[in-house]
């Protein structure tokens, strides 16, 4: 028998850690909508979506458009490519319906 345990914490930010966890969660959503509509985009043009390659090649040519990507830890912006990825991947494999933009006002999808 096999027994899972878990920790909970809470935490408690100062200003200047929310504003940057604040920053992180937004271009984390900006990220996985902007690569969202080029996937659909792709799929519509081509018949065939994009890859986690393709796109996380793209990364370095987008923080140079959009210079305030560099603010946040890069680390957060490559796993929300990752994230839509997976998201086609159990798309495509039927396990779930396909993925949608991510909303600033609803606080549980980002």
């Amino acid at each position: 028998m096999i027994i899972n345990k878990a920790y909970k914490f809470r935490i408690y930010p100062n200003k200047a850690q929310a504003t940057l966890i604040n920053k992180t969660i937004g271009c984390s959503r900006f990220v996985f909508n902007h690569f969202l509509s080029l996937w659909d985009n792709a799929c519509k043009e081509t018949g065939k979506g994009l890859t986690y390659g393709t796109c996380s090649a793209k990364l370095p040519a987008m923080k140079k458009e959009f210079v305030w990507l560099k603010e946040v830890d890069s680390i957060a912006i490559q796993s929300s490519v990752r994230n839509l990825a997976d998201a086609y991947t159990r798309f495509f494999k039927k396990q779930n319906s396909a993925p949608r933009f991510k909303s600033k006002k609803n606080n549980l999808q980002s």
